[in-house]
């Protein structure tokens, strides 16, 4: 590493909690995913940055299990999470939350929630008869912490209303609020604040650093510059399908080989 920027990913962490090795990925004869090394360091909040096509939702995708691989390894918590479904690799504790919210259909945003928690008891239709008391508490429990949660991201109010009738930064505090409900140690998010308006994503930023305090690690994509170096340290770049540089905020804004990346213009502020 020189002046705060490594060339390539930054690998051999004490505590990746989350650690991609030759990922690759090719729809038809296009390489979309090349060969990327990644470690996430436990507790960190790393910032994913790169032009438009540079592969950063497809491995958001790969490693969340929501697309299969043609090869590498995935390892959450130490665990070998490769070509998992998403609810194995969410059970290893790594959770996405989308670029555009999925608006749950049918669901009010109190119901929305309570999709979350992993292992429920009454996810056993068996279970709903023998034994129904411990079932009623997981739910009322449920119910108690959803609302908590709500509370703590000042969306309350919306409780009741469905889901659908939400504004986008309104669904984007809903999908965050609701990723936190599965415990993950992980949380991975795909644009937090595209399309947001100023206030909610300086609103948006605090509950991460939040939650990060609480001991989530997040893994962050964003096109916004201003909000993801002054969020996330450190900061990976990806270009072309592949980790191009990892390092320092300030040192990767300024760094030759990322501005030409951005096609040769400097990162805006």
């Amino acid at each position: 590493m020189s002046d705060g920027v490594h060339e390539g990913a930054v690998t051999g962490k004490p505590d990746p909690v989350l650690k991609v090795d030759g990922l690759r990925k090719a729809f038809g004869g296009l390489q979309v995913t090349d060969d990327v090394d990644l470690e996430v360091e436990r507790g960190s909040i790393t910032g994913l940055i790169g032009p438009n096509g540079a592969g950063k939702s497809t491995f958001f995708n790969l490693v969340s299990g929501f697309y299969d691989l043609d090869d590498g390894t995935v390892t959450v918590n130490d665990t070998d999470v490769t070509g998992r479904e998403p609810h194995e690799v969410a059970d290893a504790g790594l959770v996405r939350t989308f670029q555009t919210p999925r608006k749950l259909e049918g669901m009010t945003v109190r119901e929305a929630m309570l999709v979350g928690p992993q292992h429920q008891t009454g996810e056993s239709i068996r279970a709903l008869f023998t034994n129904r008391s411990q079932v009623l508490a997981e739910e009322r429990s449920n119910l108690e912490r959803a609302m908590e949660t709500l509370e703590r991201f000042e969306i309350a109010d919306f409780a009741d209303t469905p889901a659908t009738e939400l504004s986008g930064g309104q669904m984007k505090l809903v999908e965050l609020a609701r990723a936190t409900m599965t415990e993950p140690d992980i949380l991975l998010l795909d644009e937090p604040v595209a399309g947001v308006n100023p206030t909610l994503a300086n609103k948006l930023k605090g509950f991460i650093r939040e939650l990060n305090d609480d001991g989530i690690t997040f893994l962050v994509i964003e096109h916004d510059m201003g909000f993801i170096m002054d969020l996330a340290d450190p900061i990976v770049v990806l270009d072309q399908g592949s980790v191009l540089v990892e390092g320092e905020p300030e040192a990767v804004r300024t760094d030759d080989r990322v501005i030409d990346a951005y096609l040769g213009g400097p990162l805006d502020e």
